[in-house]
């Protein structure tokens, strides 16, 4: 089985938009590629693939934020197909205050074309609160800063074609950007790839003038998705084989490939089903309020340790974590303890109508 390292190893020797064309699979490195630990390296403007790959290759696979990223990088970095590509306009803004987690990297394909790579949720607690701040508000800051950063690329480089991509919350930026900007910005837009990222708020959806601009999203999913079914889709999606399991396959390493494309199934599985319904019912029996007090709650908890990353909280910190949520008033403790027997009831509930199937 191969994955998309193992498809810079076998076309990595042909230039990329010359013998074999541009492709989803290209894009989902691409999408991939914003991950990387770029704010570790002194990135000049414009530099090429090569020469990043060339300043990662001493960084640890544990430095890197999942485990085939440095593979990932070093294949770019000897492929003919990418490594003589350059980058620019780099952008890293995480923000607590505003709980924004947001990061993205142009690709220049050729005079003619770039590729947008948004980033999706890194390892840090405020990447995840972000995420989940999705159930309760319209818009969140990142997808607003994707939307400056489209306009903002379109502007400085007015003859380029542009593709955007992203994987999970990086998908979702896209196709928000996208769908966002200028009718004039749209038009120059080719493709916007999706990968296992999250719909959106249904007044998004609604608010969309440009119906026109959807026919070119492409969003992908692996077929036990969770994190790419949450909220509204306006978009068709298509199944990619996975071979991991449940939340796992939300790891794009796992995504299969054969030859130049991913490989499809025809439809997600029961489990993805069930996940998706209950998900769908906690939040039509559920407000936004009561949605923000619940997730506000939680995250308060795992902030009141200094968390960075979930990997930082462990048995030692459970005194701080049972602490600070007593002192959480009682009755949004109330509301956190409701909401949680709301989604048990919703769940069990899709699980026993899917199991007479």
């Amino acid at each position: 089985m191969a994955n998309i390292n193992d498809y810079l190893i076998w076309r990595g020797d042909v230039p990329i938009l010359k013998e074999v064309p541009f492709n989803d699979v290209d894009s989902m490195i691409l999408a991939r590629f914003s991950y990387l630990l770029f704010d570790r390296i002194n990135l000049k403007e414009n530099e090429t693939i090569e020469s990043i790959s060339n300043k990662m290759k001493n960084f640890e696979n544990e430095e890197f934020n999942y485990n085939g990223d440095k593979e990932l990088i070093t294949n770019l970095g000897k492929s003919i197909r990418f490594k003589d590509l350059y980058v620019s306009d780099y952008v890293k803004n995480n923000d607590i205050e505003t709980e924004k987690q947001f990061s993205a990297i142009t690709v220049h394909l050729s005079d003619e074309e770039m590729y947008i790579s948004f980033l999706g949720t890194d390892k840090t607690i405020l990447g995840w609160k972000e995420d989940f701040n999705m159930s309760f508000m319209e818009n969140v800051p990142a997808q607003v800063a994707g939307l400056e950063y489209v306009n903002k690329i379109a502007k400085k480089y007015p003859s380029k074609k542009i593709r955007i991509g992203g994987h999970s919350k990086g998908g979702n930026v896209a196709v928000y950007s996208a769908v966002k900007c200028s009718n004039d910005i749209q038009r120059r837009i080719i493709k916007i790839c999706n990968y296992d990222g999250p719909g959106f708020d249904k007044k998004v959806v609604e608010s969309n003038k440009n119906k026109e601009i959807i026919k070119k999203v492409n969003t992908y999913i692996p077929q036990d998705s969770i994190i790419g079914r949450i909220l509204e889709h306006e978009e068709k999606y298509e199944v990619v084989q996975s071979i991991e399991n449940g939340i796992y396959q939300h790891d794009i390493y796992s995504w299969q490939i054969i030859g130049t494309e991913m490989i499809k199934l025809d439809s997600v599985t029961n489990s993805s089903e069930v996940i998706n319904h209950a998900i769908r019912q906690w939040l039509k029996t559920t407000t936004p309020e009561q949605r923000k007090i619940f997730i506000n709650g939680i995250f308060d908890v795992f902030y009141s340790i200094e968390a960075n990353t979930f990997s930082d909280i462990n048995i030692k910190k459970l005194p701080t974590l049972i602490k600070t949520y007593r002192e959480i008033s009682e009755e949004d403790r109330k509301t956190i303890m409701e909401m949680i027997k709301i989604f048990g009831k919703a769940y069990l509930r899709t699980y026993n109508t899917h199991s007479r199937r």
